[in-house]
């Protein structure tokens, strides 16, 4: 298949759908902003579920998103999807010296560092965390904040100190909790998440996949909890904490 006929046949279409659909002629970036990002997470879904044809299909959103924002900044001469293209070509070989230049770097760790210093240095920013979007979930922000300063050096080399800060901020967590100290406790109780997300970073874990694999988890196993206590004709909301314990054992060790 000629890939370049294929992106063209796609721009072709939404270039008519702009001027012939009465939606596609309402939208403006605004308007696309909340869909977009609704596409990404249901990307995400499709992706933590091992869905190929629903990957494929959600790629094809996002990308028809991406030409459908450059038509609308053509239209006001700002710039078009080949500007779009060759900005992100020259980007990609900027940033990659040690593969289109004469840079010696080899290692996973060291293409990172390099990126990142490359990136602060094309533009105005005056930290590495200017990058960081505002608008991340803030438990995706917190692993990118950590994982932008790690590629810098600014970690831990090895597993020990990552534990030991884990402990060190879960007794000032017990400490405030201690003191009924409302403001401090809400402190502490992020200071804690933090260096878990820290550690999981260290560990190559994403806080994101991880957390969601626990959600399905249990919804899964409540589930059934819920089957098994009907089976039993009684009602949830009629158990004691113990009696709920037991169905939820039996649950787990059921599945």
């Amino acid at each position: 298949m000629d890939k370049k006929k294929s992106f063209l046949d796609l721009v072709n279409v939404i270039d008519e759908l702009r001027e012939k659909c009465p939606w596609d002629k309402k939208q403006t970036k605004n308007s696309l902003r909340s869909l977009t990002i609704e596409e990404c997470y249901e990307l995400s879904d499709a992706i933590l579920n091992d869905k190929d044809e629903e990957i494929k299909k959600e790629l094809g959103d996002i990308l028809t998103h991406i030409i459908f924002y450059s038509k609308i900044f053509s239209e006001k001469n700002i710039f078009t999807i080949d500007d779009v293209i060759n900005n992100q070509i020259e980007k990609l070989i900027r940033r990659h010296p040690h593969i289109y230049g004469e840079s010696t770097i080899s290692t996973e760790k060291e293409v990172k560092k390099n990126w990142e210093a490359i990136k602060l240095n094309e533009s105005s920013r005056k930290s590495v965390l200017e990058g960081v979007p505002k608008s991340l979930p803030t438990l995706l922000k917190s692993w990118r904040i950590l994982e932008k300063v790690g590629d810098l050096g600014f970690q831990w080399n090895n597993k020990i100190d990552y534990i030991r800060k884990i402990d060190e901020e879960l007794l000032e967590f017990k400490t405030e909790l201690s003191k009924k100290n409302k403001i401090k406790i809400d402190e502490e109780f992020g200071d804690f998440l933090f260096s878990i997300i820290n550690y999981g970073r260290f560990l190559g874990i994403n806080p994101v996949d991880s957390l969601e694999k626990t959600n399905k988890k249990f919804i899964t196993r409540f589930k059934y909890m819920e089957h098994l206590i009907k089976s039993d004709n009684k009602k949830i909301e009629n158990l004691s904490n113990n009696e709920l314990e037991l169905y939820w054992n039996r649950s787990k060790n059921l599945q």
